[in-house]
């Protein structure tokens, strides 16, 4: 285990509207606010999105499944925002459902916002941390440094 220690900086709530992609907007005002890390808790509706729901098998590097989701669902969901390569890298988890099926998954790609998303940042201060691409593992874990 890797952990470093530090305290909650800057608070943003914001706003997301119709026909905007989440993501895109939220790694355009982490480059704007110079947001290097944060978690954000969100709760709202897509009108489209794709969703990594899990690997196919038990192996690592992981060969994932994915849900595409073509019609409006409601959304919650919770990530971080740290660096990767000079770039802020958004890590979101969420869930949506509509009528009574649900999808767990973490959220990749297009995500375009139906009707309204509203996202709570705190920013993480005190710390420093990226992500950087592991090939074994096939992903980019946070990597702590010092300050």
């Amino acid at each position: 285990m890797e952990y470093a220690k530090g305290s909650i900086g800057r608070v943003f709530s914001v706003r997301l509207d119709h026909g905007d992609d989440l993501l895109d907007e939220l790694e355009n005002l982490a480059k704007i606010e110079d947001i290097r890390s944060a978690v954000f808790v969100l709760l709202g509706a897509v009108k489209e999105a794709n969703l990594v729901v899990g690997p196919k098998e038990d192996t690592v590097p992981p060969e994932t499944q994915w849900v595409n989701l073509n019609d409006v669902h409601e959304i919650i969901g919770v990530g971080n925002i740290f660096f990767e390569e000079d770039n802020p890298k958004i890590h979101l988890h969420s869930a949506a459902g509509r009528g009574t099926a649900p999808v767990v998954g973490c959220l990749r790609g297009k995500s375009e916002i139906f009707m309204v998303v509203e996202v709570f940042i705190l920013e993480i201060t005190g710390i420093s941390a990226i992500r950087s691409f592991d090939e074994g593992r096939g992903f980019a874990p946070i990597i702590f440094g010092k300050i």
